[in-house]
């Protein structure tokens, strides 16, 4: 019997509503068809400390075993999601981000040419 965990959603975006989040809506589909639950779901603005204190809170809810992010992950000022969340991580796996990159990179370039999938067209 597979275990299904209760999963919470969040889409970190100054721009999107839970209308427009087509990623965030992704991630909901595809929990759904794997039979897991979606506990919570929202979208906060890219705000330090209000990303702080959702994910803060669902690490202390029971009731929610998996926090998914999206969005929030661009190279501007604003976007402050990786500096919001290292605090509150227990262990860091470092290369995970950069192996996940270059396996992203491989199977994007082979099927849309050179680009990645926050739409940079190397131009």
């Amino acid at each position: 019997m597979e275990a299904n965990l209760k999963i919470a959603v969040l889409t970190v975006s100054d721009t999107r509503t839970l209308e427009t989040d087509t990623s965030g809506q992704f991630l909901c589909d595809a929990l759904a068809e794997a039979n897991h639950i979606l506990q919570d779901r929202t979208l906060i603005a890219d705000d330090i400390y209000l990303l702080r204190a959702k994910v803060s809170a669902w690490i202390a809810d029971p009731e929610v075993e998996v926090v998914l992010l999206t969005g929030g992950t661009g190279f501007t000022n604003r976007d402050s999601t990786p500096e919001a969340i290292e605090p509150l991580l227990d262990t860091v796996v470092p290369g995970f981000g950069e192996l996940f990159r270059a396996l992203s990179f491989d199977e994007i370039r082979h099927i849309d040419g050179p680009v990645s999938r926050c739409r940079w067209s190397g131009k």
